[in-house]
């Protein structure tokens, strides 16, 4: 990866990455789930589907209300919601709850963004599904490696005026907004759903689509965690006076991303006077600095400690 409306209620079980869409036959009570719901976009009125991951205790623990965790995924996971939605498998919480098995306790939400048309992208157009990690029977495959490069560790620089600079890359998820309203009330509906709890990250591609849906849904979310994505000043006013907790990561020696445009966005948020902002700037990661996010705890662990004073 470099760089939603009826839903049918039909709740389908997949073992491990398989693109089967007919329901597997037992699931586990003690062990978590991967879960395939059913719906038809409002974008092109297509059915797709999208995955929610249940975790392990979650059917013991009959009336525990569980956080949920909605994620975005990037540029080069986007695909058709069917037999594409595995590539999302390849990065993220999911991954790292599904493919490496940790216990994440978490409601994880991944949903996959329409093509759009950019299926010609070399990246997207070459891509290969032995890319999309397989959840083992014993074990858990071998992280892969951080993406290789021989850019310097400097110094950001001053970004300067923003206002000519877009707020958004084309054709991201600010299409599907409507798609992911319902797709989060769905999931709310149907599942035991902490309202008071639902947070949302994402990466590349995902973490534009991070702040734009922070700032378009502002009492949505209990915390936002935006990773090599930056949030442009004009987004953050929503934001700012919904005072929504942020932890936002950027890369150092990022390769599609200007790691220069997250500082204007972020003394933004200082000039409005919100200051429950986290700002980490990972500067001798590349792009996939995801991986390091993601790979640790101190995430899961910040937005477990952030609620809402009220349900939606």
């Amino acid at each position: 990866m470099r760089l939603f409306s009826y839903f049918a209620l039909c709740l389908v079980l997949v073992s491990g990455c398989s693109t089967a869409h007919k329901p597997t036959v037992e699931a586990t009570a003690q062990s978590a789930q991967l879960l395939r719901l059913d719906y038809v976009s409002s974008i092109d009125n297509a059915a797709r589907q999208y995955f929610v991951y249940l975790p392990s205790g979650y059917q013991q623990n009959t009336n525990k209300k569980w956080p949920m965790l909605l994620f975005l995924h990037g540029n080069g996971e986007r695909g058709n919601g069917l037999d594409e939605l595995d590539y999302t498998l390849i990065h993220g919480p999911l991954y790292e709850a599904w493919v490496q098995k940790r216990d994440l306790p978490f409601i994880i939400v991944v949903p996959q963004l329409h093509m759009f048309g950019m299926d010609k992208v070399p990246y997207i157009a070459n891509r290969s599904r032995d890319a999309i990690p397989a959840r083992l029977t014993d074990g858990v495959p071998a992280r892969p490696a951080m993406f290789p490069s021989d850019k310097p560790i400097v110094p950001a620089a001053i970004a300067g005026d923003m206002s000519a600079v877009p707020p958004l890359l084309p054709d991201g998820w600010e299409r599907a907004e409507q798609d992911l309203l319902v797709i989060i009330d769905t999931v709310q509906q149907q599942f035991n759903v902490d309202a008071q709890r639902r947070y949302l990250t994402g990466i590349s591609y995902g973490g534009f689509g991070s702040w734009y849906l922070a700032s378009k849904q502002p009492e949505l979310f209990a915390a936002v965690a935006p990773i090599v994505g930056w949030g442009h000043p004009d987004l953050m006013a929503p934001i700012a006076h919904a005072k929504t907790p942020l932890w936002v990561f950027a890369a150092g020696r990022d390769l599609a991303i200007n790691k220069n445009y997250f500082y204007p966005g972020i003394e933004r948020l200082r000039q409005l006077g919100h200051d429950n902002v986290r700002f980490s700037m990972l500067e001798q990661a590349g792009h996939d600095a995801w991986k390091q996010v993601y790979a640790g705890s101190d995430l899961y662990q910040w937005l477990l400690q952030q609620h809402k004073t009220a349900a939606k």
